[in-house]
């Protein structure tokens, strides 16, 4: 599985990183807002999993997730938001533009797992 994590935060990317190794799961990139996030999955298509966090500078994950669906190119692509906003009207923004799933930060390697379907 090939996989991308977009946050603003090292210290996240490191912690998820760390949670995908022990699954299993070594082929991971890497990208600190949404446009970085759009280059990275550009350039490194196929890609099968992104894990998107929503509050970041320069373009913010529901942005892009909304630009990645608006793009054939990324149809196949898992998009799982994991993000610290955790209201309703916030999962269902994300649902309807297309999220595969959702998944509030700080969220076990057990979380995780079940999100991902291994």
């Amino acid at each position: 599985m090939k996989l991308l994590l977009v946050d603003d935060s090292a210290t996240m990317r490191r912690i998820q990183r760390t949670q995908l190794n022990s699954l299993g799961i070594q082929d991971i990139l890497e990208a600190g807002d949404g446009q970085d996030g759009y280059h990275v999955l550009s350039e490194n298509m196929p890609v099968d999993l992104v894990l998107l966090d929503w509050n970041m500078p320069v373009m913010d994950g529901l942005t892009l997730l909304r630009k990645l669906r608006a793009d054939a190119r990324f149809a196949s692509v898992k998009i799982i938001m994991c993000t610290s906003e955790s209201e309703k009207s916030r999962v269902i923004d994300a649902l309807k533009a297309g999220a595969s799933n959702y998944l509030v930060k700080p969220f076990s390697p057990e979380a995780l797992k079940e999100k991902l379907g291994i």
